[in-house]
């Protein structure tokens, strides 16, 4: 039997290893109406406190050195402006490392704006001193103004007080409409989950929402009710619901000793794009601090992390962006020259959209350019494009061959359903030697806990074209869960700037 190392997060091939009575393949389990209701209330969107705090550190920045340059422009012009830019910069990130210092970003300092602010204008203060006693040792003081920097300073003052005053009105709407807090299911009922959601509440500025309990065993060892939430269903059904739903956190209430049970939830539940914690907080076992992360003062192992988050997942949006724009600049001619080749080799459309399946499982529109006659064109992919296969026209066999039908997924990347590199998505009937993949790859919906790509880890590596054995499309498989377990930037380049080179090797594209 495996065990679990708290210390450690638990691996996606451990998990898949674990036997499993739930069939890989089983279909998406149906809701009842009440509990379909309650999800629906939670599909709305959130915004992380992670993300706040980032935009302030950004914000007062900017703000800041805009002041300060402002100041500089109207008083004394531009012929020094290099010289008060960088006096500027270097006050405004002395500033933000030392309120970084004392806590003045976390959310806690930002609900309560008036306890907090002598401790930033104290910063602000601190930058300031900072900045003279490097003007003196430099013997540089004396070119500057004193009032462009007496100025600065109040107009500082200011701009900090007002912002983090109306930031902390719009904390408090955003903590009261839902929108900024972190949604979490408890999975397990009883007297753990009761103790586990008491220390949830008792948490001062918490931002914690429990939407439900659930828990595979029965109302009798189970109760229906825990401190005043409902259970609402089993294990495959919080898959279910976890789809429909925009949940944060799955809190597993379980002892450690319970590692069957553990094990066999876990199987269930790591395909989702969600945090996975297990509450220790009635553990009777310790571990070193660092095993812990917290909520509030309850200690949490952590199990699964949801994949490219937060700030990663802004930077990963932004990489988008830039080089979808680049590639469509740099192969408007090439996709310009397949649309007449089209149209003049075939009747129909240039485009063909396919359904397939996104981030989260959702069902999305991909865009290709058509490589099929139309009236012969297999939207859903019951069947496979094998090699020499007649539905394919004479254009087709060439864009194809050299990948240029997938094109068009700039566009897809454009209006975010697609990123540039990820798992490629398969259509929602893609099959291996006549099974869904979903039948062939236990674990398989793993891979749509990241948005797929227009190109992946698994393609540069030989793995594309024809899946006509379950041995190609469990090996599609190991290397897109590669790619999510140790996503970075530098790694999507280097994928991205492998996809070229790759794609000279044609023999299993057809």
């Amino acid at each position: 039997m495996n065990k679990i190392d708290p210390g450690l997060r638990i691996s996606a091939k451990m998990i898949r290893e674990t036997a499993s009575e739930e069939k890989p393949g089983a279909p998406e389990t149906e809701l009842n109406p009440l509990v379909e209701r309650i999800a629906e209330e939670f599909q709305g969107d959130t915004i992380s406190p992670v993300m706040v705090s980032g935009y302030l550190r950004i914000g007062e920045f900017l703000g800041l050195a805009a002041i300060g340059l402002g100041i500089m422009a109207g008083y004394l012009g531009f012929e020094q402006f290099w010289q008060y830019a960088l006096a500027s910069a270097s006050g405004c990130i002395i500033f933000v490392a030392l309120n970084e210092a004392i806590g003045g970003y976390a959310i806690r300092a930002l609900r309560k704006p008036l306890k907090w602010f002598p401790r930033v204008a104290l910063s602000w203060s601190a930058s300031f001193a900072a900045l003279a006693i490097t003007g003196f040792v430099l013997k540089i003081s004396e070119e500057f103004s004193r009032f462009w920097a007496g100025s600065w300073f109040v107009g500082g003052l200011l701009f900090l007080f007002l912002t983090r005053l109306l930031l902390s009105m719009r904390i408090r709407k955003w903590t009261q409409d839902g929108t900024m807090e972190r949604r979490a299911v408890i999975v397990g009922g009883g007297k753990p989950a009761e103790k586990l959601i008491r220390s949830l509440e008792a948490q001062r500025d918490n931002d914690i929402r429990i939407c439900g309990i659930f828990d595979d065993r029965d109302d009798v060892r189970s109760p229906p009710m825990v401190a005043g939430y409902p259970k609402l269903g089993n294990i495959s059904e919080l898959v279910t619901f976890a789809r429909h739903a925009h949940i944060d956190m799955l809190i597993v209430s379980l002892p450690l000793d319970a590692e069957d049970r553990v094990l066999a939830m876990l199987k269930k539940l790591w395909v989702l794009p969600v945090d996975i914690r297990l509450s220790a907080h009635s553990n009777k076992l310790h571990f070193k601090p660092r095993a812990y992360s917290f909520v509030g003062s309850v200690p949490m192992l952590d199990i699964f992390d949801k994949p490219i988050r937060d700030w990663d997942s802004v930077a990963k949006r932004t990489f988008d962006i830039v080089f979808s724009l680049l590639g469509i600049l740099v192969f408007s001619p090439i996709m310009l020259a397949t649309a007449i080749a089209i149209k003049l080799d075939s009747k129909g459309p240039v485009i063909f959209k396919q359904k397939r399946h996104g981030f989260n499982n959702e069902v999305i529109d991909v865009f290709k350019f058509r490589s099929m006659y139309t009236e012969q064109c297999d939207p859903s992919a019951l069947k496979l494009v094998t090699k020499g296969d007649p539905r394919v026209t004479r254009v087709g066999r060439i864009i194809r061959k050299t990948s240029i039908d997938e094109l068009p997924q700039f566009f897809n990347v454009l209006l975010g359903n697609l990123s540039l590199v990820g798992p490629r998505p398969h259509a929602i009937t893609a099959k291996a030697a006549n099974r869904l993949y979903m039948e062939v790859v236990d674990g398989y919906f793993a891979r749509h806990r990241v948005k797929p790509g227009v190109t992946g880890w698994a393609q540069i590596n030989g793995w594309r074209g024809e899946t006509d054995t379950d041995d190609k499309i469990r090996n599609r498989t190991e290397f897109d869960l590669f790619y999510i377990e140790n996503w970075s930037i530098w790694f999507d380049l280097k994928i991205l700037f492998l996809t070229p080179i790759r794609l000279l090797n044609t023999e299993n594209a057809y």
